[in-house]
């Protein structure tokens, strides 16, 4: 790595690490000491108006509804969600937020806004546009590099593929 790459590795890292930290000591030291980040996430993936369903709100967030379960099990514990059958349908499970769950979600929302707000302000028009772009740009190749490692048929793909590398080189003697 040349000290360009360098540099813009460890401002990436610097920047994933201290927003994370700081997101969790915003909440430690908040109103809602008793959630975590992740929890704090739940709540935003369950959503601040209507109800869904377990497993919608498991595909919102990407994680198995055995996941889910456990942490909706803690949030309502702590107050924060309620969980109830589908009256249409007595197998489906159906979550929201409790009125405190939506005042940590608007707090969480808050904390996000006034970030924004603190970074983009002393920027005029063609920087926060500049800065915009380089943002997406950094999102979409994230986003191809998640999907590349997270799509159960890619992994498959490219299992068969290597598969079939081992039996071209070794002439179909795997174990050679």
């Amino acid at each position: 790595m040349n000290d360009y790459e360098k540099r813009v590795n460890q401002l990436m890292l610097e920047i994933f690490d201290h927003i994370l930290v700081t997101e969790e000591k915003a909440l430690s030291r908040g109103n809602f000491s008793d959630l975590s980040v992740a929890e704090m996430h739940t709540l935003e993936g369950i959503g601040l108006y209507d109800s869904k369903t377990m497993s919608e709100t498991a595909a919102a967030l990407e994680i198995t509804t055995g996941t889910l379960t456990v942490a909706v099990d803690r949030l309502v514990r702590k107050g924060y969600v309620e969980r109830r059958r589908d009256p249409r349908d007595r197998r489906v499970v159906r979550v929201r937020l409790t009125k405190k769950g939506k005042l940590a979600y608007r707090m969480h929302a808050k904390f996000h806004t006034l970030l924004v707000d603190r970074l983009t302000n002393p920027l005029d028009k063609d920087q926060q546009q500049i800065l915009l772009a380089t943002l997406e740009r950094i999102a979409r190749f994230v986003n191809e590099q998640y999907k590349h490692y997270t799509d159960p048929a890619e992994t498959a793909t490219e299992v068969k593929s290597k598969n079939n590398q081992v039996r071209a080189i070794t002439g179909g003697q795997e174990n050679a």
